[in-house]
């Protein structure tokens, strides 16, 4: 009878919220089934494609992607469902791809997806001690030895995990406030002087959008000139804070790029750190991208001078190849991220806790609710090593030094930058029509035309991905960005005559 009544509760409650080994284990392991076979092996594996591109409205019909809801609307049943995770495997991008190169994230790492499947799993939310023992501590751990890479004091500073770079860079800017004018928090930006922001010509947008976002508006931004590789002009920063000063705004911050988006350039911190310092900014470094090579004796002086820094953005999800997302804010002011953030809420934050409220680490984070992005990066580190890191980050520029050399005497390719800094190498593949033409008038209009055909052309077949973009000017030009170690020189010689074959004809 126990059995009968427990099996007819279980039909009764079909609809609830936790696994039921009757009902679920069967479609649980079946779905992980295909999920290994087709997205992380094949999806992987060089014989496969990249994507299965459809258009927009091709692929609309082609997925049935309608809800069940309404009178006579049965939910999917297990085979369905199971059709439906074949299908999003099947006409999605295929980001851990050897041939995926378009954007500062790719490869797949088995440590690192067991980590995202174990965050999944137990569904945490990382705000107090009491409901996240576990990842609170490791948070503090990793984010600790991430500060030590960095330089900072030893046992001095904090950090955070954040929901991208763009949030980071947001949270130097409220913490270079908050630093300087501590009543920003409680009376806002009523009465404080109109606050001056600088970064560079060729920083990430979000630098603009967090000023935006945080009230200093658009044209408290200004952009600082960079050279011809891409860094930032520290004398011309100098004649922007002397022309915002004159303007009658108050300079609050610099924002340095260790590794830009497109030409992967690095700004010289120690001359922006001097600058700082006499016009008392807060300098933060955005190494989201770039700060992977902190990890690498050997790369490691591309941010000579980053130990020097009020705060850096560090994503691992980038150069380090971290299941997305999972990115760091570290400063090495103690108290300014609590300071400027918290809000004591005493339904969560009860200051009369059996055990030290030190650990509750949420109230420093302007979200509540949080993922334990940490986890993921933590198994990798654990599984690797320090060294396996190191080794991950030098793979990656030999590659860049095996392909410049590849096409920098070969036909038809020219480098942007012919020394690229980070792992961002930058070219124009110039078809046969074009070569010899370079006097033309119309040269540029007719090879800004290139790239955008090759992609069209590499995009339907599947075959890879990499992206183009113009420049200051410049035509569109291809971005090979590598960041799988996975990627080997056979596939460096694989980019190269793919695309000439894309292109060939143009």
């Amino acid at each position: 009878m126990g059995h009968l009544k427990q099996q007819r509760e279980s039909e009764d409650s079909w609809y609830a919220t936790a696994p039921d080994r009757q009902r679920h284990e069967a479609l649980l392991r079946k779905a992980l089934d295909v999920i290994l076979e087709e997205a992380v092996f094949a999806g992987t594996s060089r014989d496969g494609k990249v994507c299965e591109w459809r258009d927009p409205e091709e692929l609309r019909k082609t997925l049935d992607l309608s809800l069940p809801h309404g009178d006579g609307k049965e939910p999917a049943d297990d085979a369905t469902l199971l059709r439906l995770v074949r299908d999003t495997i099947k006409y999605s991008v295929k980001t851990g791809h050897p041939y995926f190169i378009n954007q500062l994230y790719s490869g797949l790492d088995p440590y690192g997806l067991v980590g995202q499947w174990l965050t999944d799993a137990l569904n945490p939310s990382v705000y107090t001690y009491e409901v996240s023992p576990v990842f609170t501590l490791m948070e503090e751990a990793v984010l600790q030895e991430m500060r030590n890479i960095v330089g900072f004091p030893v046992d001095q500073g904090d950090g955070i995990f954040c929901p991208g770079g763009s949030m980071a860079n947001g949270y130097a800017i409220s913490c270079a406030r908050y630093h300087y004018f501590p009543e920003v928090k409680t009376k806002g930006m009523h009465g404080l002087p109109r606050l001056a922001v600088f970064t560079s010509e060729d920083a990430h947008y979000s630098v603009l959008k967090m000023a935006t976002l945080l009230g200093l508006g658009g044209d408290s931004v200004y952009m600082v000139r960079t050279d011809a590789r891409g860094r930032m002009d520290a004398a011309h920063l100098d004649e922007l804070v002397t022309k915002a000063r004159e303007s009658g705004a108050h300079p609050l911050l610099v924002s340095a790029t260790a590794g830009t988006t497109v030409l992967g350039a690095y700004d010289p911190i120690e001359p922006l750190t001097a600058a700082c310092r006499r016009h008392n900014m807060w300098l933060h470094v955005d190494a989201a991208w770039g700060g992977g090579a902190l990890m690498s004796r050997r790369r490691r002086h591309l941010l000579r001078g980053v130990h020097l820094a009020d705060s850096v953005t560090w994503n691992p999800h980038k150069l380090l190849a971290a299941p997305q997302q999972c990115s760091t804010f570290l400063t090495r002011h103690t108290g300014v991220l609590g300071g400027a953030h918290s809000a004591k809420a005493t339904y969560l934050f009860q200051p009369d806790k059996f055990y030290d409220t030190r650990y509750d680490t949420g109230d420093k984070h302007v979200q509540c609710g949080r993922r334990a992005d940490v986890l993921k990066f933590w198994f990798m580190w654990k599984a690797k090593g320090t060294l396996g890191l190191e080794k991950h980050i030098d793979h990656l520029f030999d590659n860049v030094t095996y392909f410049k050399e590849a096409i920098r005497c070969r036909p038809g390719w020219e480098l942007v930058l012919r020394e690229p800094e980070c792992t961002n190498v930058c070219f124009w593949y110039v078809p046969p029509s074009l070569r010899g033409q370079q006097d033309q008038a119309d040269y540029n209009d007719r090879l800004h035309k290139v790239a955008p055909k090759i992609k069209e052309r590499m995009m339907k077949e599947g075959s890879m991905m990499v992206t183009y973009q113009p420049l200051r000017g410049l035509p569109n030009f291809f971005r090979l960005v590598l960041q799988s170690s996975a990627t080997t020189v056979e596939d460096m010689d694989h980019f190269i005559c793919e695309i000439e074959r894309l292109g060939c004809d143009l």
